[in-house]
């Protein structure tokens, strides 16, 4: 009879001992969790200007002057807000036509990851080509925009024929952006 209480006894332990440990668990997850949601945010006032909200619940503004009106056929001009990070509310930017400065160079990929890319025929040289044909023009046509890839996956902006396009990298294969076949 002693032999079975004493089991009991242990088995106790052990079942509250499982429980402490799924508590402390649930506990260190939710502080991980809290230290990653004290994260920065930068918001746009009804004027143009950007804020920075902190964490602390303090703000700062990061543009201290107003965005000017800028005319749409002024290209630098137009490419100096979007640069300053004020957007296009006050100059819309027509994308049909892929408005770029005349001293526009295109954005160059990471080397390691254009290697890695080599060995799947994947790399920038690769999808150009893949976009010239979709959209029935000269591989010297097409322009990157913009670019953003690690060694899994990808996001490609090109201008062809006149028109922005996006293409998205996953692995080794890509397509537009929208189009699963």
């Amino acid at each position: 009879m002693r032999f079975v209480t004493e089991l009991l006894y242990l088995f106790l332990e052990l079942k509250t001992y499982i429980v402490m440990r799924k508590c402390l668990f649930v506990v260190v997850l939710f502080l991980s969790f809290l230290g990653y949601s004290q994260d920065n945010y930068i918001v746009k006032t009804d004027d143009g200007r950007r804020v920075l909200l902190k964490a602390d619940f303090t703000w700062e503004y990061i543009d201290l002057a107003v965005p000017a009106e800028v005319n749409v056929n002024d290209k630098e001009a137009v490419a100096a807000q979007i640069a300053m990070g004020s957007g296009t509310k006050n100059a819309s930017v027509n994308t049909t036509k892929c408005n770029t400065l005349p001293d526009f160079k295109e954005p160059k990929g990471d080397r390691v990851v254009q290697a890695h890319l080599k060995k799947g025929r994947a790399t920038i040289k690769h999808i150009k080509k893949k976009v010239a044909k979709d959209n029935n023009c000269a591989v010297e046509d097409v322009l990157l925009l913009k670019l953003r890839e690690q060694k899994n996956q990808g996001s490609y902006t090109f201008c062809a024929n006149g028109k922005q396009v996006v293409y998205k990298r996953t692995g080794f294969s890509f397509a537009k952006k929208g189009k699963l076949f």
